[in-house]
């Protein structure tokens, strides 16, 4: 189901292929395969119940939300493009015994490649700055949902990306905040975000969408904004100087509520009525 990727979308599909097998080892798998959902409570409060739902991940890579949507209670359906990804997604699937449909394409494509509506759409942590169109990407976003139906998004914030994240001693700011359209490509040897022992040899591609661009674009292909939410905590250590909090995120000590490091959306299809 996928279409002729740009030399961008190309080498990123190269990283998160690269990645698969180090993050099937470096993920809390352990747990998942015990039956026990990832999901943390703080997206629960934003976006659940999701039991009975047909529900579909977006970028799901190797399917650790997928599985704990499953089980939870949601009937699942997970898309990447890294076949080894899908790969590995599928693997766990038959291992925990849990009904799930994996899908390699690119989520660009989706419009032309899945007719079918859901009930949620759901996609986060880390995977707007792989997107090279927002408004392609808000396009497959509306076309996959049921009128009426939930689109959930839980992302690391743009501010965040404009800090140099080699620097431990202060925020610099390295980057720029609104987006351009060709992307920055990262290839300086910094580790993995979930094994600091891994460095990865593949470069990646990656764009920046401020949130304005990001609400404009679901807004614009007929989405209602229920919720937006900005956070100064982040789901992973995106810059060395930040220390893991009691509750496992991580923060930057002494900018407590004065930073935003994440965002959440919470987004409904609109539901025309002819008259």
């Amino acid at each position: 189901m996928s279409s002729d990727l740009s030399e961008s979308e190309k080498g990123n599909r190269a990283f998160w292929d690269e990645v698969a097998p180090v993050h099937r080892s470096s993920y809390d798998i352990e747990s998942l395969l015990k039956g026990i959902s990832l999901i943390d409570d703080f997206q629960k409060r934003e976006f659940y119940p999701v039991e009975g739902k047909d529900l579909i991940h977006l970028q799901c890579h190797i399917g650790t939300d997928t599985l704990s949507l499953a089980l939870d209670g949601a009937r699942v359906t997970g898309v990447d493009f890294s076949h080894r990804s899908i790969e590995i997604a599928r693997e766990l699937a038959g291992r925990l015994n849990v009904e799930a449909e994996f899908i390699e394409a690119n989520v660009l494509d989706l419009p032309a490649a899945i007719q079918r509506k859901y009930d949620v759409v759901y996609t986060s942590k880390g995977v707007l700055p792989w997107i090279g169109d927002i408004g392609r990407w808000a396009k497959s976003v509306s076309h996959l949902l049921a009128p009426g139906g939930v689109f959930y998004l839980l992302e690391l914030h743009p501010v965040l990306g404009i800090f140099d994240d080699t620097r431990k001693d202060a925020l610099v700011v390295r980057h720029g905040y609104f987006h351009r359209d060709e992307p920055d490509r990262f290839d300086d040897d910094h580790p993995d975000y979930s094994d600091s022992a891994y460095i990865p040899a593949s470069p990646t591609f990656e764009w920046t969408w401020p949130i304005s661009d990001v609400v404009n674009a679901l807004v614009q292909n007929g989405l209602d904004i229920e919720l937006l939410n900005e956070h100064d905590k982040l789901f992973y250590k995106g810059l060395p100087a930040m220390t893991q909090a009691e509750d496992g995120w991580w923060v930057i000590e002494g900018l407590e509520g004065k930073v935003p490091l994440a965002y959440s959306i919470r987004a409904r299809r609109r539901v025309y009525q002819v008259i």
